[in-house]
């Protein structure tokens, strides 16, 4: 039996109708996905996504922000959504566990992940985030301290925040105290809250978003998972994408994987934080392995199926 960290992209779960109930419809076929999995004999933490999330819950907070109810802070947003998000999965699990009549437990940790206050991101914010604002909304918010606020493919002016590399897992010994216990854990929703601490030597949260891949890397290397597994939009990645002379990858050293990125082919926006979370992943050990695939493609994956990268 191996131990899998699973990275479910909050785009996969938003994918058409953007209700809670149309979410969870989602996660209820991955939920099945994942005991068909679990069923192989391979053990599993999950980690999701919440981008389209957090911009969601950000644009409702705009709609009604007042004295009496404000618009909340990212770092409380990503919490939120890391709840609730967490909350679909661990009950699509716990309802498909009692369908198949298997005995596990399952829980959700709201996961905080250390940043350094002074990562570079912070000093030239790039990713955009929540609802749309006109010229002169944006400029008044910027005037008042609120942030870096750039005009997004003439839609309007959105809020740019930082992207800093995750440091630590706060909650990792808990985590590793489920993992050993055989609980089926779903952790680091959304990249994990990202925290820093002050001058007092207390965590206190920081605008900013983590990348979820990056943060599920580390979380794979810190509880010595044998597989990383990216689950995205499609069944393999290719290079010379939607170009005639299209290629399919099903299984890449690291040194192939390097070449391609340096070739550009993957998207820096959508693949190549996978491909780049991948490498990181493998290099440490030649007994690691790397999968990027579909959720549909999940049970497959002990056969072969999916873009495997390897030492």
């Amino acid at each position: 039996m191996g131990l899998n960290v699973i990275a479910l992209g909050g785009n996969a779960i938003l994918d058409k109708i953007p209700t809670d109930e149309g979410q969870k419809g989602v996660v209820r076929k991955v939920a099945s996905d994942i005991i068909e999995f679990i069923e192989l004999g391979e053990q599993v933490v999950i980690c999701h996504g919440n981008g389209p999330q957090v911009g969601n819950l950000l644009i409702q907070q705009k709609a009604g922000d007042s004295e009496k109810t404000p618009m909340m802070k990212l770092d409380s947003n990503v919490a939120m959504t890391e709840g609730s998000i967490g909350y679909w999965i661990q009950q699509a699990i716990q309802n498909e566990l009692q369908k198949r009549n298997m005995h596990k437990n399952v829980v959700s940790v709201i996961t905080q992940v250390e940043v350094d206050a002074n990562d570079p991101s912070f000093e030239t914010p790039t990713k955009p985030i929540g609802p749309f604002y006109t010229s002169e909304e944006a400029k008044r918010k910027m005037a008042n301290g609120d942030g870096l606020y750039q005009e997004d493919s003439g839609r309007g002016y959105r809020k740019v925040i930082a992207s800093p590399k995750p440091k630590r897992i706060i909650e990792k010994e808990a985590i590793l105290s489920l993992v050993d216990a055989g609980i089926i854990t779903i952790c680091v929703g959304g990249g994990g809250i990202p925290v820093a601490k002050n001058a007092l030597g207390e965590f206190e949260g920081v605008e900013a978003v983590i990348d979820k891949d990056l943060s599920a890397n580390h979380l794979a290397k810190e509880i010595n998972a044998d597989r990383l597994i990216i689950l995205t939009g499609v069944d393999n990645i290719y290079i010379n994408y939607n170009q005639p002379n299209q290629k399919k990858l099903e299984k890449l050293t690291i040194g192939e994987a390097k070449q391609y990125i340096q070739e550009d082919q993957f998207p820096p926006g959508s693949m190549l934080p996978k491909v780049e979370s991948a490498i990181d992943f493998v290099q440490e050990s030649r007994k690691r392995e790397a999968v990027i695939t579909s959720i549909e493609n999940l049970s497959n994956i002990v056969e072969g199926f999916g873009t495997r990268i390897v030492c």
